[in-house]
């Protein structure tokens, strides 16, 4: 084990080393003239109302609200592999909010991920994503935020780990991910798939969650939206191509959209984190967004097959115990056939957080529940309940197994050490 501490310690040191030179030779760019905005400009209903509608496309008062705090103050910790930040206050208040920035300044932060203060920001704020925003839908976010009654309320520091709360691991992180890019339309493309393509990879930032990280957090750049696990939260963010051996493989467009719009379709239930987007964000994008976003997720690229899972030697066993437990627990509303009822409980039969890699959703929804979440086409939706305290990690890691084999469902099966970990974070 020493030579692997020592590389570390030596790959530690590089990162450092870059990051001092970076934080020497990187600055933030200057502010652009072109972003000089009048106040009047700001005070416009018609910005401002698409100002708020962008905004709930970005999803931006989930994170910039803490529980039980007014919308937009921030204070949410956000919850990352290297420790916990928080979100900002978006409200004008000038001692602690964006009462003093000038739009250009708030282009400068989304495009660019620069704060304020010249200051590198944490990548926890997707300017990766937002940095292909345009400028007049900037413009309405930033007139939105501004026309909100200012709260006084001060960000709290950064809780990182060493070396991670260093500001030069943060250049040297934007040294290897990090290129500032505009959207621009594909012209071989039809203008319903470039909206859809925008708003996927820029405002609604779904690669941030729907794709694997490096060990740095790094996005990788050859297979967006393939799904990831998103490690501070445990839980799986699925593969969402819609084409041959993606996660969304036999999904219908209109089945996309009853997910974000209702929180569920005839194909699964938004759970874990996405039930928040969907409440949040999606169920109040305009029909015809929602549309455009699943003809650009219908355009994604296969796949390239999963290789047949590998059973341990014992495997049969515990998969048998399964049966017999969804029998007893599962089948009264999901069917002997996995197939589920229509609109009331989802079908497990090819659903798509029951297939996912990793086994993470599957095993807690047995232990903590499913609940959709609420919406306006759904409000009263039918909920799942835990099982954590009627089934040991044995017969979870039993039944999810049997499920992820049964019907048509090829997946690996999970082990029992996963369940306790799932059920015990501290142990991991």
């Amino acid at each position: 084990m020493k030579w692997l501490w020592r590389f570390l310690a030596l790959v530690l040191l590089l990162v450092l080393a870059l990051g001092g030179w970076l934080m020497v030779s990187e600055r933030a760019p200057p502010l652009s003239a072109a972003d000089r905005v009048e106040p009047a400009a700001l005070r416009d209903p018609a910005l401002i109302a698409r100002g708020e509608y962008l905004a709930t496309v970005g999803d931006c008062a989930s994170c910039h609200t803490r529980q039980g705090g007014t919308r937009y103050a921030g204070g949410r910790m956000l919850d990352t592999p290297f420790g916990q930040i928080p979100s900002t206050n978006l409200t004008p208040d000038h001692d602690t909010g964006l009462g003093d920035w000038s739009f250009a300044e708030f282009r400068r932060a989304l495009h660019d991920g620069w704060g304020r203060d010249g200051k590198p920001l944490y990548p926890a704020f997707p300017f990766p994503s937002f940095s292909k925003l345009r400028r007049d839908d900037a413009l309405a976010i930033f007139a939105y935020l501004q026309s909100l009654p200012p709260v006084r309320q001060a960000t709290e520091a950064p809780r990182l780990r060493f070396p991670y709360r260093l500001r030069s691991t943060v250049l040297a992180w934007r040294a290897m991910y990090f290129e500032p890019a505009e959207y621009r339309d594909d012209p071989g493309r039809s203008a319903e798939w470039n909206r859809g393509a925008y708003l996927v990879q820029g405002l609604a930032h779904c690669n941030e969650c729907h794709v694997q990280r490096d060990a740095l957090g790094g996005l990788p750049k050859g297979q967006p939206l393939s799904g990831g696990t998103i490690s501070a939260l445990d839980w799986y963010a699925p593969d969402l191509g819609m084409q041959e051996h993606g996660g969304l493989a036999g999904w219908s467009e209109q089945d996309v959209v009853d997910l974000l719009q209702r929180g569920q379709s005839a194909r699964g239930v938004a759970l874990g984190p996405m039930a928040e987007v969907v409440t949040q964000s999606t169920q109040h994008l305009h029909d015809e967004d929602l549309r455009a976003i699943a003809v650009y997720l219908h355009s994604l690229p296969p796949r390239a097959p999963a290789a047949a899972p590998a059973l341990a030697p014992d495997a049969s066993a515990a998969i048998q115990q399964g049966a017999k437990i969804y029998q007893q627990r599962c089948a009264d509303c999901h069917g002997m056939d996995g197939n589920g009822i229509a609109g009331v409980y989802p079908p497990l039969n090819g659903n798509v957080s029951v297939n996912e890699p990793s086994g993470i959703n599957a095993a807690r929804a047995v232990l903590l529940g499913g609940f959709a979440p609420l919406t306006a086409a759904q409000p009263r939706p039918y909920s799942m309940p835990p099982f954590a305290q009627q089934l040991s990690d044995a017969d979870v890691a039993a039944v999810v197994s049997y499920i992820r084999q049964a019907w048509s469902n090829r997946a690996p099966a999970v082990l029992e050490r996963d369940i306790g970990k799932g059920r015990n974070p501290s142990l991991d």
